[in-house]
């Protein structure tokens, strides 16, 4: 078998890329951000918060937010032609109105 080479974030470095005036900590307000179900968001990954991130082929798409679930929300998108349902934390998420 041959063994697979990188994580979950390889070849993303041009992907969640900051700008230079941006960089450093992450913003509080983001963190502290409330959703209701039902509101729209855009998956916008924020590298300087790895936890609850999703996979980077969806960085960009719309989604729903269904429900709070502990920190995180759970957010429905449609990937190709597959509905899902992710596990995200607010600091990964822009309302989009």
């Amino acid at each position: 078998m041959a063994k697979r080479i990188g994580g979950t974030r390889r070849k993303t470095r041009r992907l969640f890329k900051k700008n230079v005036r941006q960089r450093g900590k992450f913003s509080i307000g983001r963190y502290l951000q409330k959703f209701e179900p039902g509101d729209k968001v855009l998956l916008k990954a924020d590298p300087t918060f790895q936890k609850a991130l999703y996979h980077p082929r969806l960085h960009g798409v719309l989604g729903t937010v269904q429900k709070k679930r502990g920190f995180c929300y759970e957010v429905k998108i449609k990937d190709i032609k597959k509905k899902k349902i992710l596990i995200i934390h607010p600091v990964h998420l822009v309302k989009v109105d």
